[in-house]
């Protein structure tokens, strides 16, 4: 079924929704890591397209304080036994507890790849536009490596946080498993470069539910410190993230396979989700004006863009007034903390990036 996005509500933490809504591992450090998961768990580049990707984990061997990254050169023939390997089945599994290493404007886990369209050629930044995508409607944007692009996934996710300090915060017991992020920008007086995420796919599901749900979210482009700058959200299967209701029946359980493609095809945005159980779900969205009144006018159409894939942990273990602090537990000890059940894990069968195609 198909349906283009009707925005006018904006999201509220406690009620639901409107409808629609850099550097490579040190290394001294890595042909440990590598070699650590080499035996039991082959790396994932052995099956797997790995060469437009680098990967952010939830670690800090090389202590610099930062989670450890793998860059295109090295990711094919890497492994982590905990964090990133090929299963015995050849899924793509990543893995992030609750509480580890995080990002620099995060306070969530990752075990997740980054789209580098520049594959091995070092001498194009990470940040430059021969590295990643723009929309047609952008000035420039024949200096990009591409004019949009195309992520197609198949997985499951065998695993959220059965804890949660706050279990009425909207991130409790969620992860993301793509999304396409946004490069911030050290100027940002085009009304650009804000680092905000034009898509985030969801999935929540509560310890207590036989399913979850799956969803995704736009963000409103428009800076930090603006307060309509909010997460506008989709349910695709059962709820979005608000909704504390089993889905059963109209969810998805862990362990089930879905599948999406994000085809963003000149300024628009094409959505396809699919479950052999549920049935095809399709949304569609301009990029290139704002999703409702109090939007960006021009949504992303003066940003630089990329996809990112893999398990990025919602719940964070910071607590707080804010919806993003759901006081999730953790001890930073893999071990106890995978047996406590306080972690996010995902294993994908497909993954592929492309150049966008028309819709059919």
């Amino acid at each position: 079924m198909g349906a283009t996005v009707n925005w006018r509500t904006e999201m509220k933490s406690s009620r639901r929704l409107g409808t629609f809504l850099v550097s490579a591992m040190a290394a001294a450090i890595l042909p440990f890591a590598a070699i650590a998961g080499e035996d039991r768990f082959p790396a994932p580049g052995s099956a797997f397209d790995l060469s437009q990707w680098k990967i952010t984990l939830p670690t800090d061997d090389n202590r610099d304080g930062k989670p450890d990254e793998i860059d295109v050169r090295e990711l094919r023939d890497f492994s982590h036994s905990d964090f990133f390997y090929l299963s015995e089945d050849g899924r793509m599994v990543f893995a992030a507890p609750n509480k580890a290493p995080t990002t620099a404007n995060s306070t969530n886990t990752r075990s997740e790849l980054r789209q580098m369209l520049r594959g091995t050629n070092t001498r194009i930044g990470t940040h430059d536009p021969g590295n990643n995508f723009a929309l047609e409607a952008r000035r420039s944007s024949n200096l990009f490596a591409s004019i949009g692009g195309r992520l197609d996934a198949t997985l499951s996710v065998d695993h959220v946080s059965l804890n949660a300090g706050d279990p009425t915060k909207p991130t409790a017991f969620s992860a993301v498993v793509g999304q396409i992020h946004a490069v911030k920008y050290d100027d940002t007086s085009s009304g650009f470069g804000y680092g905000n995420e034009p898509i985030k796919i969801y999935y929540k599901k509560f310890p207590d539910h036989e399913t979850g749900s799956v969803f995704w979210t736009y963000e409103r482009n428009l800076p930090r410190d603006d307060s309509n700058r909010r997460d506008l959200s989709v349910p695709v299967f059962g709820f979005a993230w608000e909704i504390d209701e089993d889905p059963s029946e109209n969810g998805i359980r862990l362990g089930e396979e879905f599948s999406y493609t994000i085809n963003v095809h000149r300024n628009t945005m094409y959505l396809t989700f699919h479950n052999e159980r549920l049935g095809t779900v399709t949304h569609r969205l301009s990029l290139a004006r704002g999703a409702d009144e109090l939007d960006n006018p021009q949504g992303y159409g003066g940003d630089t863009l990329y996809f990112k894939a893999g398990i990025y942990n919602q719940c964070s273990t910071r607590s707080g007034d804010s919806m993003w602090y759901a006081g999730c537990p953790g001890t930073g000890d893999w071990s106890i903390d995978k047996a406590a059940g306080n972690y996010a894990e995902a294993s994908f069968s497909k993954l592929t990036i492309g150049h966008s195609t028309a819709p059919e």
